[in-house]
């Protein structure tokens, strides 16, 4: 990992050398920079090879010798602690193995979000449960989850209260702090088939929470703190609630739950007080995604999308089945 001022010298040596430095964000910068902006910076030589083979023409694909200063920080920095632990498991074998390669490398996630200019991302550990846009170029710390998502109403849908009830009733905790995991949170969350009126009001919300982070210089925990005090007056906090409780009422007619009163206001929950729907929405809300959740699961084993475990069907990076648009809302 590299600070602002390293990265700086490395490219006025070589310009060149910024096509393998990458910002890299982490949790804190996320929930506590009022710009959410990466405070470090990672060399990342992808899965490229150490360098090229004899009978390799220079024009081929790059490697990490085509970027020696930066190579030189990885040999000097990276390459002892990496020979020298013993590889208890797989991962620690490869990195030992591939001791230029960034460890926490995705391939399939890169693949997955090439496409995209920015990508929906959370924090895995955190006090409160919110998203953010960040650009898709980054190279994104372990504990933060990415999702590959770049428009508002997907924003919409999971900083709503109705994607946090199901998160915290299936997700785990470290300390005191919330634990957002994947499988248990998202995966098994199941997306309104109709979302697209929510972009607007998506925007509305996003904007007016980033404004108050730059205005007041605060990040997102320190943000949402003052929006579950109930004696937090602010006229822009208000606002965010009033922005919340008009996204909730959004995402439940999503669902078709015209009928449901969310009952918004402060209300005591295991987390504290907090600005959130009532105890008997919750509930209703859980019994309602419970039940979406077994209803899309039978659709989705009649389309043959399961194996005969009931695990969904997964292939390798090549030849992997790809989702139609409509699944690829609806997982």
């Amino acid at each position: 990992m590299l600070e602002e001022a390293e990265r700086e010298a490395i490219i006025r040596a070589n310009p060149r050398n910024a096509e393998v430095i990458f910002p890299y964000p982490n949790g804190e910068d996320l929930n506590s920079r009022p710009d959410q902006s990466p405070s470090r910076y990672v060399i990342n030589f992808r899965d490229w090879p150490l360098s090229r083979g004899p009978g390799d023409k220079i024009q081929s694909n790059p490697v990490a010798t085509d970027y020696p200063e930066c190579l030189a920080i990885i040999e000097r920095r990276v390459k002892p602690e990496r020979i020298e632990k013993k590889p208890i498991n797989s991962w620690n074998k490869k990195v030992s193995q591939f001791w230029w390669h960034f460890g926490q490398y995705r391939w399939a996630m890169e693949e997955a979000i090439s496409h995209l200019k920015q990508v929906l991302v959370t924090a895995e550990v955190s006090k409160h449960i919110s998203f953010s846009f960040r650009p898709s170029t980054e190279a994104f710390s372990h504990m933060i989850i990415v999702f590959a998502h770049d428009q508002y109403f997907e924003f919409v849908i999971v900083q709503s209260s109705i994607h946090e009830v199901w998160a915290r009733e299936n997700g785990s905790t470290l300390e005191t702090r919330f634990r957002y995991t994947p499988t248990s949170c998202y995966e098994t969350f199941v997306f309104p088939v109709e979302p697209m009126p929510l972009t607007e009001i998506g925007r509305k919300y996003y904007e007016h929470r980033r404004g108050i982070m730059i205005d007041r210089q605060e990040g997102l925990t320190k943000t949402y703190n003052r929006f579950h005090d109930a004696d937090e007056s602010a006229a822009e906090i208000q606002t965010l609630r009033d922005l919340h409780v008009e996204m909730d009422g959004s995402v439940a007619a999503a669902y078709g739950w015209s009928d449901l009163d969310l009952g918004h206001g402060f209300h005591e929950t295991k987390q504290g007080m907090r600005f959130t729907i009532s105890e008997s929405a919750r509930r209703e809300v859980l019994a309602r995604l419970l039940k979406l959740n077994h209803e899309r699961y039978a659709e989705e084993v009649a389309q043959g999308l399961h194996d005969k475990k009931g695990k969904p069907k997964v292939t390798g990076r090549k030849g992997k089945r790809t989702p139609s648009d409509e699944e690829s809302l609806l997982f």
